[in-house]
C-alpha cells in the first residue's frame, strides 16, 4: 500500500532518476544491478539528512516497485477517471484518500513521473485530476516537463506554479488559476476553455443567435433592446444596433449582406456592412416572433403572435401569402435548402412543414412538453433541430418526422438552435444564461459558455470581517472564510430560495429568511442550525438585527412585521397594519423605533418595546422599495417606485422632503456614516447624492449602463459602491463624484454589495451564482524585470526574479463560486503552444487575463 512508503523515498528516485536519464522507471529498479545507484544516492541522503537507515530505505524502493509494476496493469493506468461514468467511483476514493496525506505525496510522485516515464502518463493524470478534485494545495510548486492526458483540471489552483515544458492534450482547464505561473516551452494541444469562446455583451436575456454564411460572423439579439454582431474567430463585437422594444429573432440573408430582425409588430431589414437599418415590414396584427430568409434570398418568412406566418418577396419587400393552422403564438420559422419547404414552430408545442409555393401544410410533428422556441434545417436538409422550453434540444429527419436524438444539459428553456454552416456544430442559448455548442455527429456537447444556475440574493459580512454568508435561490445558506477564500460550511435547512441573511451584531449568530415562510439561525461558527421559526403564513423576504442584539424583526408577504426574542426564539409581537407585502424593515440606532416599507405605498413606525404603530407615513404613489434610518436615528429615507426618495422626521412622523430627479424606480438608499449624504439607485442607470440637510441633489454619477439595484457606502464614508444589472460594480470617490474603479467579473446581474469593517474588501452578490471578494487598494499594472530574458532557465521559484503583485486591481482578489473563473495574472509565457480543440492560439487569452509574452519586448519596458 502507498500509505505504507515513507514520502522522502519519492524525492530520492525522482532526483536519482533525473540525473541517470531514466526512462523506463520500474525497468530500472527491478534489476539486481542497480543496486549500487540505489546506494550512491541513499548514501548522499543519508550524508546530508543523517535519520534515515539504509535497510529501511530499500524496502521502502522494493515496495514502490511492487506498487508501480501493480499499477501499470490496473484501471487507474488506463481509465479516464475525470470522465462522468466514473463519478461514483472517484468520489469514493477521494473520501477514502482525501486525509492520507502518504497517499497524498504519492500522487504527486506519479505526477512528477510522468515528465521521466511515459507509460505512467494515464495514471499520472489521474492523479492531478484527484488532488484537483480534492483541493490539494498545488501553489508554487515545480510541474517542470510534466505529461497530461485526457483529463479535468476544473478549478486547478496553478499560482506561481512552474509548468515550463509540459505537455498537455485534451485537458480542460476551465477555472484555472495560473497566476504568476511560469509558462516556457509548453506544448498545449486541443485544450479545452470556455472563454475563447464566450461572447460577452448583452445584458439581458439572449433570444436568438445565427451564423453568418460564410461562418465568419454570429448575429445575436437580446431582451436588452439590441442586435450584436460579432466576429466568429476572435469573438469580438464588431457592431450594435439599438431598438425601441424586445429583439426575438435574427437572421442572415444567403449572400450574407443584409440582416433580418424582428421588433414588435415589424420585421426590420439591416445593412451589416453599414450597420443602418434599410427597411420596415409591417402587416401583422400582434408581435412578430421569428423572422427567415429563405435559401435563395427572394423570400422573407415571419411568425407572429397573431398565429399566422406571412410570407415576404425580398426584392419589392412586399406580402406573398400568409399561412394559417397554429392555434398559438408562432415563435420560429426555417426554410430548407430548396426555399420550397417551411418549417414552423409554435406555443402549441407542435412544428409543422409547409409548402410555400401552395401554402397548404404538408406534415405536423408532435411529441414536446412544452413550447417550439426554435427550429433549423441543417444545411443538407436532412435533418430539422427543434428548441423548447422542455430544456431540450432535439433532431428530427425531415423526411419520416421521427426524433433522431436528443440533446440535454440545459438547465432552462432553450431559446434559439443554429447550425454551423458545415453542419457539424449546433449552437443553442437559454434562459439559464448559457451558449452551448454540440457536436452533432456525436450529439453530445462540445462546451459550454458562461454558465449560471440560480442567484445569490443576499450576502453579510461578519462583524469582524473575517466571515461572510450568503443566501441563494437553490436554497442554501453559505458560510465562507474570507481570508482563505474558502466555503465553511453549506447548510440545506429551508426548502425554497432564501431571499435575507445577516449576522447577530457579536457574529455568534446567523439569520436567513426563505420563500418557505420560516426564519432559520444558525451558529455563526460552525454554520449549524440552531433553531426554525415558523409563524409567518407566507414568505418572509427581509430581516434585520437590532444594535444591541436582542431582537430580530422579520417582514413578510403575510403582510405582517414580527419581532423576536433572539435568545429564546419567542415571538415578541406581531404587527399588523400594512394592506400589502412587507419589502424592508429597519431599526432605529436607538433601538426604540422600527421602519417598515411595503407595497401598500406606505411607511410605518413601529414602538419596538409596545410593539405598537407609532405613525404612518403616506406620500408615495407607488410600492416602497427600500427604507434607511439615518445614524442618528431621527430621520429615515425611503426609495419607491414612484421613481422618489423623501425623508421623514421620525419623532413627528412628517415628511421632511421629497428628493426628485430619478427618472425610474428607485432601488436602493443608503446613508453615508455621518448621516449628510444620501445616494439612491435606480432603475434609470444612475446613483445619486442628495444633501440630506436641504434636500437638494449634490451630484448624479453615470457609468453604469443598466438598472442600479445596490448601492453602499464604505465605513469611512469616503467611497460609494454600487452594483448594477450591466453585471459591474463601481466604485466612486464620494467628495469628487469621479468613478475610482470599475469591478469586472460577475457574468449575470449585480444584485448586492456590502463593505467589510475595515474598509480592505468589497462582498458582492450576482445572479451568476458567486460571491466575489474585491481588494480596495489601488494596486499597479505589473511588469516583467527588464533583465529576466537572459535568465530564462532559471525555475521562478529559486530565482524570484517576478516580484508578482497578489493584490492587483482591479482583478478578483477571491472568487467564492460554483463555476471558477481562468486567471492568468502575471503569468510568464514564452516560446511554446498553446491551443484549444479547435486550433485557436490561446496566448491572446492569456494575455487578455494579464499574462506576459516575453517574445514580445514591448511587455518588457
Amino acid at each position: 500500500m502507498a500509505k505504507d512508503i515513507d514520502p522522502y523515498i519519492f524525492k530520492i528516485l525522482l532526483e536519482m532518476f533525473r540525473q541517470e536519464k531514466i526512462t523506463d522507471c520500474l525497468g530500472f529498479l527491478s534489476k539486481d544491478e542497480n543496486q549500487t545507484h540505489f546506494e550512491k544516492y541513499i548514501i548522499k541522503v543519508k550524508k546530508f539528512e543523517g535519520k534515515y537507515e539504509l535497510s529501511s530505505i530499500k524496502n521502502n524502493i522494493l515496495s514502490l516497485t511492487k506498487i508501480m509494476g501493480q499499477i501499470q496493469e490496473h484501471d487507474f493506468n488506463n481509465e479516464d477517471y475525470s470522465k462522468s461514468y466514473m463519478k461514483i467511483f472517484r468520489n469514493e476514493l477521494i473520501s477514502q484518500i482525501l486525509k492520507v496525506e502518504k497517499i497524498i505525496k504519492f500522487l504527486k510522485f506519479l505526477v512528477n513521473l510522468t515528465s521521466i516515464d511515459e507509460k505512467f502518463i494515464k495514471c499520472g493524470s489521474i492523479s492531478l485530476n484527484l488532488l484537483v478534485e480534492m483541493n490539494v494545495d498545488l501553489t508554487k510548486k515545480c510541474f517542470q516537463n510534466i505529461k497530461i492526458i485526457n483529463t479535468s483540471l476544473v478549478g486547478a489552483n496553478f499560482f506561481r506554479c512552474n509548468l515550463s515544458g509540459s505537455k498537455f492534450k485534451n485537458v480542460d482547464i476551465c477555472g484555472v488559476n495560473l497566476n504568476g505561473a511560469q509558462l516556457f516551452n509548453c506544448k498545449w494541444k486541443n485544450i479545452k476553455i470556455d472563454e475563447i469562446n464566450q461572447l460577452q455583451g448583452h445584458s439581458q436575456r439572449v433570444n436568438s443567435v445565427c451564423f453568418s454564411p460564410v461562418g465568419n460572423s454570429i448575429a445575436s439579439c437580446s431582451d436588452d433592446s439590441s442586435v450584436r454582431l460579432w466576429d466568429a474567430k476572435t469573438g469580438k463585437l464588431k457592431s450594435v444596433l439599438f431598438y425601441h422594444g424586445i429583439i426575438s429573432s435574427v437572421c442572415f440573408q444567403p449572400k450574407g449582406t443584409v440582416l433580418a430582425s424582428c421588433c414588435c409588430k415589424s420585421v426590420y431589414l439591416l445593412n451589416i456592412k453599414t450597420g443602418k437599418k434599410i427597411s420596415k415590414l409591417e402587416g401583422h396584427t400582434d408581435s412578430v416572433k421569428s423572422v427567415c430568409f429563405s435559401p435563395n434570398g427572394d423570400s422573407i418568412a415571419s411568425g407572429s403572435e397573431d398565429q399566422t406566418i406571412r410570407i415576404w418577396e425580398n426584392k419589392r419587400r412586399i406580402l406573398q401569402s400568409t399561412l394559417k393552422g397554429h392555434n398559438s403564438y408562432v415563435n420560429t420559422l426555417c426554410f430548407s435548402d430548396d426555399s420550397i419547404t417551411i418549417a414552423s414552430g409554435s406555443m402549441d408545442k407542435t412544428i409543422r412543414l409547409w409548402n410555400c409555393q401552395t401554402g397548404q401544410q404538408q406534415s405536423q410533428i408532435k411529441g414536446l412538453t412544452e413550447q417550439v422556441t426554435s427550429i433549423c434545417f441543417s444545411p443538407n436538409g436532412t435533418t430539422l433541430a427543434s428548441a423548447s422550453w422542455d430544456k431540450t434540444i432535439r433532431l428530427w429527419d425531415v423526411k419520416t418526422g421521427q426524433l433522431k436524438s436528443q440533446l440535454n444539459g440545459h438547465q432552462n428553456g432553450v431559446n434559439s438552435v443554429c447550425f454551423s454552416p458545415d453542419g457539424t456544430r449546433l449552437v443553442s442559448g437559454s434562459n439559464d444564461n448559457t451558449i452551448r455548442l454540440w457536436d452533432t455527429n456525436k450529439g453530445k456537447q462540445i462546451t459550454q459558455l458562461n454558465s449560471h444556475k440560480d442567484c445569490v440574493n443576499s450576502v453579510y459580512f461578519s462583524p469582524d470581517g473575517n466571515r461572510l454568508i450568503s443566501g441563494s435561490d437553490d436554497k442554501t445558506i453559505n458560510l465562507w472564510d474570507v481570508k482563505i477564500g474558502e466555503l465553511k460550511s453549506q447548510q440545506n435547512g429551508h426548502s425554497d430560495k432564501v431571499w435575507s441573511v445577516c449576522f447577530s451584531p457579536n457574529g455568534t449568530t446567523l439569520a436567513s429568511c426563505s420563500d418557505d415562510k420560516s426564519i432559520c439561525f444558525w451558529d455563526g461558527k460552525t454554520g449549524q442550525q440552531n433553531f426554525q421559526l415558523d409563524h409567518h403564513l407566507d414568505r418572509v423576504q427581509s430581516l434585520c438585527f437590532s444594535h444591541d442584539g436582542n431582537t430580530l424583526a422579520s417582514g413578510s408577504v403575510d403582510k405582517t412585521i414580527r419581532l423576536w426574542d433572539f435568545k429564546t426564539g419567542i415571538q415578541m409581537f406581531q404587527l399588523k397594519g400594512h394592506d400589502n407585502w412587507v419589502q424592508s424593515v429597519s431599526f432605529s440606532s436607538d433601538d426604540t423605533t422600527l421602519a417598515s416599507g411595503s407595497r401598500d405605498q406606505s411607511i410605518r413606525l413601529w414602538d419596538v418595546k409596545k410593539g405598537l404603530q407609532i405613525s404612518q407615513l403616506i406620500g408615495h404613489t407607488s410600492w416602497v422599495q427600500s427604507v434607511c434610518f439615518s445614524p442618528s436615528g431621527t430621520i429615515l429615507a425611503s426609495g419607491s417606485r414612484d421613481e422618489t426618495i423623501r425623508l421623514w422626521d421620525v419623532k413627528t412622523g412628517h415628511q421632511k422632503s421629497q428628493l426628485i430627479g430619478h427618472t425610474s424606480w428607485v432601488q436602493s438608499v443608503c446613508f453615508s456614516p455621518n448621516g449628510t449624504i444620501l445616494a439612491s439607485g435606480s432603475r434609470d442607470e444612475t446613483i445619486r447624492l442628495w444633501d440630506v440637510k436641504t434636500g437638494l441633489q449634490k451630484t448624479q454619477l453615470n457609468g453604469h449602463t443598466s438598472w442600479v439595484q445596490s448601492v453602499c457606502f464604505s465605513p469611512n464614508g469616503t467611497i460609494l459602491a454600487s452594483g448594477s444589472y450591466d453585471k459591474t460594480i463601481c466604485l466612486w470617490d464620494v467628495k469628487t463624484g469621479n468613478q475610482k474603479s470599475q469591478l469586472i467579473g460577475h457574468q449575470n446581474w449585480v444584485l448586492s454589495v456590502s463593505f467589510s469593517p475595515d474598509d480592505t474588501t468589497l462582498a458582492s452578490g450576482s445572479s451568476d451564482n458567486s460571491i466575489r471578494l474585491w481588494d480596495l487598494k489601488t494596486g499597479y499594472q505589473i511588469k516583467a524585470h527588464n533583465q529576466l530574458l537572459p535568465k530564462f532557465q532559471m525555475p521562478l521559484q529559486i530565482s524570484s526574479l517576478l516580484s508578482f503583485n497578489e493584490q492587483a486591481v482591479p482583478i478578483t482578489r477571491k472568487l467564492i463560486s460554483q463555476y471558477p473563473v481562468f486567471q492568468a495574472a502575471g503569468t510568464l509565457i514564452y516560446k511554446g503552444e498553446y491551443k484549444n480543440y479547435n486550433n485557436t492560439n490561446l496566448k491572446n487569452l492569456l494575455q487578455s487575463k494579464g499574462s506576459y509574452n516575453l517574445e514580445n519586448k514591448t511587455e518588457l519596458s
